[in-house]
Protein backbone atom coordinates (compact mmCIF):
# COMPACT_ATOMS: atom_id res chain seq x y z
CA UNK A 1 0.00 0.00 0.00
CA UNK A 2 1.61 3.33 -0.82
CA UNK A 3 1.89 6.35 1.70
CA UNK A 4 0.06 8.97 1.54
CA UNK A 5 1.67 11.91 3.00
CA UNK A 6 0.68 14.85 1.17
CA UNK A 7 -2.16 15.72 -1.57
CA UNK A 8 -2.46 18.59 -3.22
CA UNK A 9 -5.92 19.86 -5.06
CA UNK A 10 -6.52 22.20 -8.13
CA UNK A 11 -9.92 23.39 -6.91
CA UNK A 12 -11.60 24.46 -10.41
CA UNK A 13 -14.99 24.96 -11.42
CA UNK A 14 -16.32 27.49 -8.59
CA UNK A 15 -17.22 30.16 -11.04
CA UNK A 16 -18.96 27.66 -13.31
CA UNK A 17 -20.80 26.56 -10.56
CA UNK A 18 -21.63 30.09 -9.71
CA UNK A 19 -23.57 30.49 -13.00
CA UNK A 20 -25.20 26.80 -13.36
CA UNK A 21 -26.72 27.51 -9.50
CA UNK A 22 -26.70 30.47 -8.66
CA UNK A 23 -26.75 33.04 -11.37
CA UNK A 24 -23.16 34.44 -9.75
CA UNK A 25 -19.64 33.43 -10.28
CA UNK A 26 -18.85 35.20 -6.98
CA UNK A 27 -21.49 32.62 -5.21
CA UNK A 28 -19.58 29.98 -6.57
CA UNK A 29 -16.75 30.85 -4.68
CA UNK A 30 -18.45 31.36 -1.06
CA UNK A 31 -19.81 27.97 -2.19
CA UNK A 32 -16.33 26.56 -2.54
CA UNK A 33 -15.46 27.44 0.68
CA UNK A 34 -17.78 25.17 2.56
CA UNK A 35 -15.88 22.45 0.21
CA UNK A 36 -12.43 23.51 1.97
CA UNK A 37 -13.82 22.94 5.39
CA UNK A 38 -15.41 19.34 4.47
CA UNK A 39 -11.48 18.52 2.77
CA UNK A 40 -9.23 19.87 5.14
CA UNK A 41 -11.63 17.44 7.97
CA UNK A 42 -11.29 14.61 5.72
CA UNK A 43 -7.87 14.65 5.47
CA UNK A 44 -7.48 14.76 9.04
CA UNK A 45 -9.48 11.68 8.59
CA UNK A 46 -7.42 9.80 6.60
CA UNK A 47 -4.28 11.40 8.09
CA UNK A 48 -3.10 13.07 5.63
CA UNK A 49 -0.20 15.50 6.67
CA UNK A 50 -0.24 18.21 4.08
CA UNK A 51 -2.68 19.56 2.02
CA UNK A 52 -1.72 22.35 -0.95
CA UNK A 53 -4.59 24.26 -2.20
CA UNK A 54 -4.50 26.48 -5.23
CA UNK A 55 -7.10 29.05 -4.14
CA UNK A 56 -5.56 32.03 -6.67
CA UNK A 57 -2.79 32.11 -9.69
CA UNK A 58 -0.62 35.01 -10.76
CA UNK A 59 -2.87 34.52 -14.13
CA UNK A 60 -6.33 35.14 -11.75
CA UNK A 61 -5.83 38.70 -11.99
CA UNK A 62 -6.55 38.87 -15.52
CA UNK A 63 -10.19 38.17 -14.23
CA UNK A 64 -12.93 41.10 -13.54
CA UNK A 65 -11.70 43.43 -10.62
CA UNK A 66 -14.90 42.97 -8.97
CA UNK A 67 -14.36 39.20 -8.74
CA UNK A 68 -10.70 39.58 -7.69
CA UNK A 69 -11.76 42.05 -4.71
CA UNK A 70 -14.72 39.30 -3.55
CA UNK A 71 -12.04 36.97 -3.66
CA UNK A 72 -10.16 38.43 -1.01
CA UNK A 73 -13.16 39.49 1.04
CA UNK A 74 -14.14 35.79 1.20
CA UNK A 75 -10.38 35.52 2.14
CA UNK A 76 -10.46 38.11 4.99
CA UNK A 77 -13.68 36.64 6.14
CA UNK A 78 -12.18 32.87 5.89
CA UNK A 79 -8.63 34.36 8.46
CA UNK A 80 -10.88 36.31 10.85
CA UNK A 81 -13.44 34.05 11.40
CA UNK A 82 -11.79 30.68 11.08
CA UNK A 83 -8.58 30.78 12.75
CA UNK A 84 -9.76 30.34 16.33
CA UNK A 85 -10.66 26.97 14.83
CA UNK A 86 -7.81 25.91 13.14
CA UNK A 87 -5.97 27.38 16.67
CA UNK A 88 -7.63 24.30 18.48
CA UNK A 89 -7.74 22.09 15.81
CA UNK A 90 -4.29 21.76 15.65
CA UNK A 91 -4.46 22.52 12.44
CA UNK A 92 -1.14 24.43 10.86
CA UNK A 93 -1.91 27.36 8.15
CA UNK A 94 1.33 28.21 5.59
CA UNK A 95 0.61 30.57 2.42
CA UNK A 96 2.83 30.05 -0.90
CA UNK A 97 2.98 32.47 -3.61
CA UNK A 98 3.98 35.90 -3.74
CA UNK A 99 2.63 38.18 -0.98
CA UNK A 100 1.98 41.19 -3.18
CA UNK A 101 -1.18 41.92 -1.25
CA UNK A 102 -2.84 44.98 0.64
CA UNK A 103 -1.36 45.51 4.14
CA UNK A 104 -4.13 44.51 5.68
CA UNK A 105 -3.95 40.84 3.77
CA UNK A 106 -0.07 40.49 4.59
CA UNK A 107 -1.11 40.91 8.03
CA UNK A 108 -3.64 38.54 8.26
CA UNK A 109 -1.75 35.68 6.33
CA UNK A 110 1.42 36.37 8.50
CA UNK A 111 -1.02 36.87 11.99
CA UNK A 112 -2.44 32.96 10.81
CA UNK A 113 0.82 31.74 10.33
CA UNK A 114 2.22 32.86 13.63
CA UNK A 115 -1.11 31.83 15.74
CA UNK A 116 -0.69 28.35 13.92
CA UNK A 117 2.93 27.78 13.39
CA UNK A 118 3.05 25.17 16.22
CA UNK A 119 0.43 22.95 15.43
CA UNK A 120 1.30 19.36 13.80
CA UNK A 121 -1.81 17.79 13.09
CA UNK A 122 -1.84 19.02 9.07
CA UNK A 123 -0.51 21.71 7.30
CA UNK A 124 -2.90 23.34 5.12
CA UNK A 125 -0.34 25.08 2.79
CA UNK A 126 -2.68 27.87 0.56
CA UNK A 127 -1.05 29.02 -3.11
CA UNK A 128 -2.06 32.40 -3.36
CA UNK A 129 -0.83 35.02 -6.08
CA UNK A 130 1.09 31.55 -7.14
CA UNK A 131 2.77 30.88 -10.27
CA UNK A 132 5.37 27.36 -10.76
CA UNK A 133 7.60 28.87 -13.26
CA UNK A 134 7.85 32.22 -10.73
CA UNK A 135 8.47 30.11 -8.50
CA UNK A 136 11.59 28.58 -10.38
CA UNK A 137 12.93 31.79 -11.38
CA UNK A 138 13.16 32.93 -7.92
CA UNK A 139 14.71 30.01 -6.66
CA UNK A 140 17.48 29.94 -9.74
CA UNK A 141 17.82 34.00 -8.52
CA UNK A 142 18.79 33.21 -4.99
CA UNK A 143 20.86 30.45 -5.96
CA UNK A 144 23.27 32.99 -7.99
CA UNK A 145 22.38 35.65 -5.40
CA UNK A 146 24.44 33.38 -2.93
CA UNK A 147 26.95 31.98 -5.36
CA UNK A 148 25.66 28.23 -5.13
CA UNK A 149 25.72 25.54 -7.47
CA UNK A 150 22.63 25.06 -9.65
CA UNK A 151 21.05 21.59 -8.98
CA UNK A 152 17.88 19.83 -8.14
CA UNK A 153 19.07 20.15 -3.85
CA UNK A 154 19.67 24.08 -4.26
CA UNK A 155 16.78 24.05 -6.32
CA UNK A 156 14.05 22.64 -4.15
CA UNK A 157 15.91 24.37 -1.05
CA UNK A 158 14.91 27.84 -2.15
CA UNK A 159 10.96 26.54 -3.48
CA UNK A 160 7.83 27.64 -1.20
CA UNK A 161 7.48 24.12 -0.63
CA UNK A 162 11.25 23.65 0.51
CA UNK A 163 10.34 21.99 3.94
CA UNK A 164 7.30 20.49 2.45
CA UNK A 165 7.45 16.76 0.67
CA UNK A 166 6.36 16.75 -2.60
CA UNK A 167 2.80 15.65 -3.21
CA UNK A 168 1.84 12.04 -3.75
CA UNK A 169 -1.67 12.81 -5.39
CA UNK A 170 -2.87 16.00 -7.31
CA UNK A 171 -6.61 16.47 -8.05
CA UNK A 172 -7.98 18.62 -10.07
CA UNK A 173 -11.66 19.37 -10.30
CA UNK A 174 -13.83 21.02 -12.99
CA UNK A 175 -13.35 18.64 -16.01
CA UNK A 176 -10.11 20.58 -17.27
CA UNK A 177 -7.10 18.34 -17.47
CA UNK A 178 -3.99 20.66 -17.38
CA UNK A 179 -1.89 21.45 -14.44
CA UNK A 180 -2.26 25.39 -14.65
CA UNK A 181 1.09 26.50 -13.72
CA UNK A 182 0.83 24.62 -10.49
CA UNK A 183 3.38 23.10 -8.38
CA UNK A 184 5.68 22.14 -11.71
CA UNK A 185 8.62 20.74 -9.98
CA UNK A 186 7.05 19.30 -6.91
CA UNK A 187 4.81 17.19 -9.31
CA UNK A 188 7.05 15.19 -11.17
CA UNK A 189 6.56 12.15 -9.79
CA UNK A 190 2.62 12.90 -8.35
CA UNK A 191 -0.47 10.39 -9.50
CA UNK A 192 -2.77 12.82 -10.95
CA UNK A 193 -6.44 12.70 -10.78
CA UNK A 194 -8.71 14.39 -12.93
CA UNK A 195 -12.74 14.97 -11.44
CA UNK A 196 -15.40 15.98 -13.68
CA UNK A 197 -17.12 17.48 -10.79
CA UNK A 198 -16.57 21.29 -9.81
CA UNK A 199 -15.41 22.15 -6.98
CA UNK A 200 -18.37 23.28 -4.94
CA UNK A 201 -19.76 19.39 -5.65
CA UNK A 202 -16.74 17.74 -4.57
CA UNK A 203 -17.55 15.71 -1.40
CA UNK A 204 -16.03 12.86 1.28
CA UNK A 205 -16.97 9.98 -1.22
CA UNK A 206 -15.42 11.20 -4.43
CA UNK A 207 -12.37 11.86 -2.51
CA UNK A 208 -11.97 8.51 -0.47
CA UNK A 209 -12.49 6.81 -4.25
CA UNK A 210 -9.22 9.13 -5.49
CA UNK A 211 -7.30 7.71 -2.05
CA UNK A 212 -8.46 4.35 -2.84
CA UNK A 213 -7.28 4.40 -6.21
CA UNK A 214 -4.38 5.98 -5.15
CA UNK A 215 -3.46 3.38 -3.01
CA UNK A 216 -3.57 0.52 -5.34
CA UNK A 217 -1.16 2.38 -8.04
CA UNK A 218 2.26 0.90 -8.37
CA UNK A 219 4.69 3.24 -8.29
CA UNK A 220 8.04 2.74 -9.60
CA UNK A 221 9.71 6.11 -9.90
CA UNK A 222 11.68 5.63 -12.68
CA UNK A 223 12.16 1.96 -11.90
CA UNK A 224 10.80 -1.14 -13.06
Amino acid sequence: MNPLNHVAIIMDGNGRWGIKNRKSRNEGHKEGIKTVELIIKDSIKHKIKYLTLFAFSTENWKRPTKEINYLYKLLERFLVTKIKIFEKNNIRLNFIGDRNFSIKIKNLLKSAEKRTSKNTLIQVNIALNYGAKQEIINSIKKIFKMKKRINEKNIEKFLYTFDVPNPDILIRTGNKKRLSNFLLWQLAYTEIFFEKKLWPDFNSKDFKKILNMYKKIKRNFGGI
